[in-house]
């Protein structure tokens, strides 16, 4: 009797799948993706200053909309001295407390002087008005620097001197406030994680008798930027801007004065182009603006600047040159 051979009985059965490895290799990436993610607080960044928490929202929702005719002009003299000249021909919105708006016309020239380096910067401005104003900026340390605003003005109540003390942490800020007339503010913004920074606000206003405290965060990702305001003079502002793409910017903010019982929505856009920039928005009162700015050629930007308010009637368009950089 011959023995039977099959190919069958030839082959062993394939090994069960070992996950040793697969599962070395798991515990490796979570190991490695949580060490990434642990967080120093010992090296936090530095924050933004309690005053600019809003900049990213403001700059696609706030811009400079004017009615009339506007010519600005700098010239450098050299590197770190300019002259700027600034011509206004448009309408004056006078306030009637109701839902008129009255308007006059008004024209102003302002001559400018200007002084930027390093350490410090000085701007003044002087119009045919009779307004004066000036700003100084002076670094004594690179954690401390000093500024002081200044206005004075022909009208009564309306001279202001301002003078700011910023004190820069390795992760946080603070800065004093000394104003006339009998002002004193004081605030303070500290990062907490590498995204989210808080802090606080206090003001005092002698000539009113009247205080207020406010808190502030502030939330940073990568295409998005988040910020909360609160203060006990009754308004809550809450904004967020984020960035679709590297020219084109979407924004909102939120405005409510729990008080008066009056609330604000805004939403609008910043967009980058190759010679231009457009902003504009809409809020929940009817009111639509929008902005734009075309560069001619190096140096010479044409604005367009128009805002329609049905509710009260109120129509605005502006346009203007501005020569230099």
């Amino acid at each position: 009797m011959g023995l039977t051979y099959s190919r069958a009985d030839s082959l062993s059965p394939p090994p069960l799948p070992s996950f040793a490895d697969l599962t070395a290799a798991t515990a490796k990436s979570i190991k490695e993706s949580a060490k990434a993610e642990k967080i120093n607080y010992l090296d936090l960044p530095a924050p933004i200053k309690y005053e600019d928490i809003q900049r990213e929202t403001l700059m696609a929702l706030k811009p400079e909309v004017f009615e009339g005719m506007r010519f600005e002009i700098n010239k450098p003299l050299n590197q770190n001295f300019f002259l700027s000249h600034s011509l206004f021909m448009g309408n004056m919105e006078l306030g009637t407390g109701g839902r008129q708006i009255l308007k006059a016309p008004i024209g102003t020239y302002e001559f400018g002087a200007n002084v930027i380096s390093e350490k410090f910067m000085m701007l003044g401005r002087i119009a045919t008005d009779g307004r004066l104003s000036g700003r100084l900026k002076y670094d004594l340390l690179d954690w401390l620097a000093v500024k002081l605003h200044m206005q004075l003005s022909n009208e009564a109540g309306q001279s202001q001197v301002m003078v700011d003390s910023d004190v820069k942490g390795h992760d946080w800020n603070a800065q004093v406030k000394l104003g006339s007339p009998s002002f004193i503010g004081l605030n303070y913004f500290q990062s907490i994680t590498p995204k989210l920074s808080a802090g606080g606000e206090f003001f005092w206003l002698q000539s009113n008798l009247k205080s207020g405290v406010g808190f502030a965060m502030r939330h940073t990702g990568d295409k998005h930027v988040a910020n909360l305001q609160v203060a006990t003079t009754g308004i809550m502002s809450m904004g967020y801007a984020h960035k679709v793409s590297e020219k084109i910017t979407l924004a909102s903010d939120f405005l409510w004065h729990w008080q008066s019982r009056e609330a604000t929505a805004t939403v609008g856009f910043d967009c980058m182009l190759r010679q231009c920039r457009l902003r504009g928005k809409i809020d929940s009162n009817g009111v639509v603006s929008t902005y734009v700015e075309e560069r001619f050629a190096p140096g010479i930007n044409f604005v367009l600047s128009a805002e329609i308010d049905h509710p009260h009637s109120n129509h605005r368009f502006g346009f203007g040159v501005v020569a230099g950089e």
